[in-house]
């Protein structure tokens, strides 16, 4: 019974007692006045009287311990269907992820892609309706993760897979836990942390086999190394159930135990609760009596078999569903990224295209400065071209309106100039002559173009919003990105192939065609 009940009942007794003392002592009076005219009704009305409290008293404690408590299982139950309708929304809404996901994938050009993922789907899908408890054991190589799996095998339901031996890829073995419906598949994963490609490639499928589990047994045999506490704290963070098993404590004594199970707890504190940072010698070593005789100890995993029962019977469907769920987010947001790639790649494309078109146009109408506005007509329809790829539809005008706006937020923030320093400087290494009006110019305008069609895609990539810092945080970023030393030094060359020579070899073909002039003017005066 809880302390507020008690408190009640305690304060309701006391109330009845006293007002039953008070009621005794007024019908005591009436009592001996009625005695003494007829000790019958005197006898007859203490009898009542005594019935009277008894049936109070036993109404209230009736009321306390059966009604209340019926109240308080209908509250659980009610809470309990609560629970049922969370449990049966988490896949309902990992069918309807799925379904996003099965949409998005029609956008993904490259067919491999596309099929895997749609085969990954489909196998959320089978999971889905199998409902099957998968726990996984995984750790470092050494901890004990097979003897684990051995013992665990030993004290439950027989294995349905191959025998163990050392671990190269996940195995799978099948259990019942009485009192759960569900099947339960327990893997051994391979080690991780392991030296060489091989041990890199097991340690890459053993975090693959890690992220689908439902419940994880993270193995280790001493204190917890920062590599092991790096991967269990991101697997906790992606929302994997773990319980903390130390291994091998038949090889310390029982101090040495509770110290290192005192550290494993603080360390883990946080992410994983006390009760699930578990001792347990799954296969201790022999040990040679004074007689000589080799002495067998017990396998010690009791504590981990009621934990891992006590987990799954009371937090089975919610690890299986919020396991479904969180597969299927994980996958549409790997479809996400997919797409993502995929049109940063296209629109890349287009600005690669509008960048050089923004320098001829500038090259053959040269201006007293370098001017973003002049290519704004030529920007305004690399807007519209890169909303396309994103899926947003926009006319001449608001693209107009986007592109004049950047070129001003370009101009305000003294890109221009500085572009023009460090594009004059990089020309004049690259080719060592003096580089005409005009080059440096149509060069300049490539660069700006560039920056404002990176920031535009910036702006689609987000819902066509600039964030929180605004269109000239964008700006000045992508400014920065494309000033570093190893881009300046790709796109000079690209300049100078594009727009440097064919600037020259117009200029020579034009001094040429002008000396072939003068010549021919002589001639002909010497001629008369």
């Amino acid at each position: 019974m809880s302390l507020p009940r008690i408190i009640a009942l305690i304060v309701g007794i006391v109330l009845i007692l006293g007002l039953s003392v008070w009621l005794i002592d007024s019908l005591s009076r009436l009592y001996w006045q009625w005695s003494y005219y007829s000790p019958f009704l005197g006898n007859l009305l203490l009898l009542l009287v005594v019935l009277v409290i008894g049936a109070i008293i036993a109404g209230f404690i009736y009321y306390i311990l059966v009604i209340q408590a019926g109240e308080a299982r209908s509250r659980r139950r009610r809470r309990q269907r609560a629970q049922v309708r969370v449990s049966t929304a988490k896949p309902e809404a990992a069918s309807s992820t799925l379904q996003a996901v099965r949409q998005q994938v029609e956008q993904i050009q490259d067919e491999v892609t596309r099929q895997a993922i749609l085969r990954k789907s489909q196998e959320i899908e089978e999971n889905l309706q199998a409902g099957e408890i998968k726990i996984v054991v995984f750790g470092t190589g050494s901890a004990g993760k097979t003897s684990l799996v051995n013992a665990i095998m030993g004290r439950m339901v027989g294995r349905v897979d191959a025998p163990m031996g050392t671990t190269q890829a996940g195995e799978t073995y099948t259990l019942r836990l009485k009192g759960l419906e569900r099947k339960i598949l327990i893997t051994d994963t391979p080690g991780i942390l392991e030296a060489g490609v091989a041990g890199t490639y097991r340690e890459q499928l053993a975090r693959e086999i890690a992220a689908d589990a439902n419940l994880l047994l993270f193995v280790v045999d001493n204190d917890i190394r920062k590599s092991e506490y790096e991967v269990l704290q991101i697997l906790a963070e992606i929302g994997k159930r773990s319980l903390l098993v130390l291994n091998k404590t038949d090889l310390y004594t029982e101090e040495d135990k509770q110290r290192i199970l005192a550290q494993l707890r603080q360390r883990v504190q946080g992410f994983i609760t006390e009760n699930d940072v578990i001792a347990i010698a799954a296969n201790p070593q022999q040990v040679e009596l004074e007689d000589g005789e080799i002495f067998q100890p017990e396998r010690e995993i009791i504590p981990l078999l009621k934990r891992m029962a006590a987990v799954l019977r009371a937090e089975g469907e919610d690890l299986v569903a919020d396991n479904i769920l969180l597969q299927s987010v994980q996958l549409g947001e790997e479809a996400r990224k997919l797409i993502d790639t995929q049109r940063r790649h296209e629109a890349d494309k287009v600005v690669e295209r509008f960048q050089w078109i923004g320098a001829g146009v500038v090259s053959v109408t040269p201006l007293p400065v370098v001017d973003l506005l002049a290519t704004a007509a030529v920007n305004a329809q690399m807007v519209i071209e890169i909303g396309k790829i994103y899926g947003c539809d926009l006319n001449m005008s608001r693209a107009g309106e986007l592109a004049g706006s950047l070129a001003k937020t370009i101009a305000s923030l003294g890109i221009v100039k500085g572009a023009l320093q460090i594009l004059s400087t990089a020309l004049q290494l690259n080719i060592g002559t003096l580089i005409i009006g005009r080059a440096i110019q149509g060069v300049t305008a490539a660069y700006l173009t560039r920056i404002a069609g990176k920031s535009f895609i910036e702006y689609f990539r987000h819902d066509q919003d600039w964030g929180d810092g605004g269109m000239t945080e964008v700006v000045q970023q992508q400014f920065q990105l494309n000033r570093r030393d190893e881009f300046i030094k790709a796109f000079i060359q690209q300049a100078i192939a594009r727009v440097v020579k064919p600037l020259t070899e117009e200029g020579a073909l034009s001094r040429e065609q002008g000396s072939r002039g003068a010549g021919e003017q002589g001639s002909r005066k010497d001629y008369n």
